[in-house]
């Protein structure tokens, strides 16, 4: 088992450097890929539509399938969201960015919870996937060099 921390290039480096986008295990079968949670911010760190949660779902997908990419993996390769809303107000908006970007059946698991707020102004979602990729698949040759 090989264990990797990363900052694909794909997406602006974390806040601060504090933590690795992305947590990634590789196994005999393949690798399972762990994302920090993620918010709608811009290259410079500005969050994008502050308090619209249907484009900052869109922007954080974004984020989500560019560290993914970078790792030979897709949106087609999650097993698991978990969402973190500052208001179930905003669900609807949310979950019709998710049913257009996860259209299969049934969908990834899922975990949605309410929190007071999130660590940037304006920002009203975060969101944290778990994937999985084959050794079949991209992901044996788009490995992070060591």
């Amino acid at each position: 088992m090989r264990m990797t921390l990363d900052n694909p290039a794909t997406v602006a480096a974390p806040f601060g450097d504090r933590f690795a986008h992305l947590a990634r295990v590789d196994l005999p079968g393949g690798s399972l890929l762990m994302l920090s949670g993620q918010v709608a911010v811009d290259a410079d760190g500005r969050v994008v539509a502050p308090g619209d949660a249907g484009r900052q779902a869109e922007r954080i997908f974004e984020l989500i399938a560019a560290i993914l990419a970078a790792h030979g993996a897709g949106l087609t390769d999650v097993l698991h969201i978990r969402t973190f809303l500052t208001d179930l107000a905003d669900l609807p908006a949310y979950g019709a960015v998710r049913r257009r970007l996860f259209p299969g059946t049934p969908p990834p698991a899922s975990t949605t919870v309410q929190v007071g707020a999130l660590f940037l102004p304006g920002a009203v979602l975060e969101v944290e996937v778990t994937a999985a990729v084959p050794v079949t698949g991209n992901a044996a040759a788009t490995r992070p060099s060591e």
